[in-house]
């Protein structure tokens, strides 16, 4: 059934959010602060470690490095078209609007919490191989996996940021659902490098999650989307 890898993604999320959210109400503001640094070194590590793994090559006895001019060239255009478009204002007036009808618009860091949740689970290549597998084979382990991973994260941050983050369920349905529904038209262009280049880019956008998890908002993440479509679209390029 095409669609249930989305679907088990999105119950993991509520599932994982609503653990945290019970247990959050149990432990001291010390111990939140804690499970916040904990949730966002793990993020850093989990977007560090995907970005060297695509940039950093051995062969021959040494060690080399690849895509730096691609990941130049996708920031800085996709910097520009995110801010001309301000998609981070965007996210956050859905969290507003999410806070306003679920939370009466009272409870502190809805909106930072949302916005940070769906930035982490909605980034990466799993979400869009596992969609594409979904949609053409019914595979949907992949998204399984992910909603584990998922589960997880949106605990700890639950527990430690509030209600909102259980709310990115919302767009990693809408997300995986529409690449999920589109997924015979995308998988001609989803080739061996465009998925490579995408999941470097992507990698690299959750380390600037978790960079602003430790170090407040060090980055608009929102506004950097675009690069993961440039990053595409330069190894089509580069492949014709």
């Amino acid at each position: 059934m095409p669609g249930l890898g989305t679907l088990i993604n999105v119950a993991l999320i509520i599932a994982g959010g609503a653990a945290g959210l019970i247990g959050g109400k149990f432990i001291t503001v010390r111990v939140q602060d804690a499970l916040l640094k904990a949730s966002a070194l793990c993020v850093l590590f989990i977007g560090l470690s995907g970005a060297l793994e695509k940039m950093l090559i051995f062969g021959d006895g040494k060690l080399t490095s690849t895509g730096s001019t691609m990941i130049i060239v996708s920031f800085a255009t996709g910097a520009l078209v995110g801010e001309a478009l301000n998609l981070e204002r965007h996210m956050e007036r859905l969290g507003e609007w999410l806070r306003d009808r679920f939370a009466n618009g009272a409870e502190g860091g809805f909106v930072d919490a949302f916005v940070t949740a769906s930035l982490t689970v909605c980034i990466g290549a799993m979400a869009i191989v596992g969609s594409i597998q979904d949609g053409i084979l019914g595979d949907w382990s992949t998204l399984a996996l992910k909603g584990a991973l998922d589960c997880i994260i949106v605990c700890a941050m639950t527990a430690s940021m509030g209600r909102g983050a259980i709310f990115s369920a919302l767009p990693v349905g809408v997300f995986q659902g529409t690449i999920t529904l589109l997924a015979r038209f995308i998988q001609p262009i989803m080739t061996a490098g465009a998925l490579d280049n995408l999941s470097l880019v992507g990698s690299m956008l959750i380390f600037c999650v978790g960079v602003n998890l430790i170090w407040g908002r060090t980055f608009k993440t929102a506004n950097l989307l675009p690069a993961v479509i440039v990053a595409v679209l330069w190894a089509l390029a580069c492949e014709a």
